[in-house]
This record gives structure tokens, sequence and C-alpha cells, in this order.
């Protein structure tokens, strides 16, 4: 299927990261928010990131505007009825994300094919909420998303051949590095990170070494760009704790269990980077 009109849904950190990477790419990008300070807010930090780019010489000013030209915000459902294929990027509520598929399929043609960001909920439960089972799948980008080069591509029980073909060559057309993945929860890359995330909250709670003790050793011994609890403020304690959650109901192994202390943590707002205080304070 030839993809020529992309509609993403949401412009936060990541939906806005996907937009810009498709309207980049040359493609009709369509963003949706749910009201008019949000997207300005999204379209914002995506002007922002292209002129950061052109300032510091990543970026010719021409593929700024090309970017810029392809893309189109919008907070109604109406301008995606063009689009080939959907990208959602919204919160990880199952009902949300089910709410949403319900209120973009009365407007998209029958041959549209909808993914999902989801980074641990079941792309099959996922796909089997919609009119379109057999045109649905999961593309997992990674943050921040111009710049991280994996998209996880995960197919549902009802996905079909033709489907995950178009997904997994877009995802290269992207200038992405596509793998396929089966839908298990925390796919490949959080089914192996949250563990070792967890299993560091751990050690420090039992008093192995400081986090900047903790975090320095797993840089230099290990050669990972940044320690765990950098890497826990990065990604969110929020979003940590909401897939680790989702893994242990599933596998119920106590290695996807989260510390008493990531609980805590969430609790008080403590959520990372983006509330300006995690394990570190920003």
């Amino acid at each position: 299927m030839a993809i020529q009109t992309i509609g993403v849904l949401g412009c936060g950190l990541m939906g806005g990261g996907i937009a810009q990477v498709c309207a980049a790419s040359g493609y009709k990008t369509i963003v949706r928010e749910v009201n008019g300070d949000f997207l300005k807010r999204g379209l914002g930090r995506i002007e922002k990131r292209l002129e950061v780019g052109v300032e510091k010489g990543r970026l010719l000013p021409e593929a700024r505007e090309t970017t810029l030209s392809n893309l189109v915000g919008t907070t109604s459902f109406e301008k995606f009825k063009d689009c080939d294929i959907v990208i959602e990027a919204i919160t990880e509520s199952l009902e949300d994300k089910q709410a949403l598929y319900a209120e973009v399929e009365k407007v998209i043609s029958q041959s549209a094919i909808i993914v999902s960001n989801t980074s641990s909920l079941c792309i099959t439960e996922l796909a089997a909420s919609t009119k379109r089972p057999d045109r649905f799948a999961g593309m997992h980008f990674f943050n921040p998303v111009p710049v991280m080069k994996l998209v996880e591509v995960i197919r549902a029980l009802t996905t079909t051949e033709e489907t995950y073909k178009t997904v997994f060559e877009l995802a290269k057309a992207l200038g992405k590095n596509p793998v396929t993945v089966v839908d298990r929860p925390g796919f490949i890359v959080n089914r192996l990170l949250i563990p070792y995330l967890l299993d560091a909250i751990r050690a420090y709670e039992q008093g192995l070494g400081s986090m900047e003790d903790i975090d320095q050793a797993m840089q230099l011994g290990c050669g990972h760009p940044m320690g765990p609890f950098t890497l826990l403020d990065f990604i969110g304690l929020d979003t940590t704790y909401f897939i680790a959650n989702i893994m242990f109901e599933e596998f119920r192994q106590p290695s996807y269990a989260p510390p008493p202390l990531l609980k805590r943590m969430v609790l008080a707002g403590h959520l990372g980077k983006k509330s300006g205080q995690g394990f570190y304070k920003y």
C-alpha cells in the first residue's frame, strides 16, 4: 500500500516528534490535539527543534521549511479523511485509545491503517476494539523521535501480511531501523530494560551504592550513555511504573514488580525531568 498522507493523533513529546519525522520525510502530515492550546504548544516544540537544528548546522533552512510546509495542525478529525495511515500517540490509557479509534474511524477510509505507538499495551486488544483489526499494528518509536533510530513494529494476531509490510516499509522510509516484534508486554526493549531499571532501584534501596555511583558504574563499566537513574528520570517514573505494572500483571514474575520507592515517588509527583524532580532535581 502506497502511503502519501499520514495522520498523527497527539502532539505531545512523542506525537510531535513522530509528526516532525513524517513531515521531514516528505509526507503530508496532519497532527491532531484535543484543544488549541495543546496544539499550539506541540507545534511550537517542533518549530523550536527545527530552529535549533538550523542554528547548530545539523539542518538546512530549506529542510526546515519543507518540514513545516508538509505539517498541518488541527483539533478536529475531519482532516483525517484522506489519511492512508493514522499513528496514535496519546497517553497510555486503553480506554482513551479505544475511544479515540472510534472517533477517527468515523472519518477515515476503509483501507486506511491505524497503528499505535503504545509502549506496553496489548496490540491485539487495541486492534480488536476497532472495525479494522486486520489493518491495525503497533509502531513503537523511541524518545526523542527525531534522533532515535529504532522502531518496533508489532503484529497483532489479526494483522495481515500486507499491513505488516506497509508499516515496516514506512518505518524505513522515515529513516528508521525497524525490528519485528511479537505482541507481548514490553515488546523487546522494555521487556529487557524495565527489569534492569527496577533492579537498579532495588539495589539503591538495599544500600549497594549512591544513585550517582550506580549511574557512573553503569556508564563507565558498561558503556551506557546514561545511568539507570538518569534514564528513569528521562523516561518518566510514572511511565516506568505503568509499564512495570502491566508486565507484572501479564507475567507475575518478581523482576517486573515495581519497587516500593518507585510507587511512592510517583504518588509524590516526583516523575522525573518533566516534573522538575525525580531521582535528581532539574
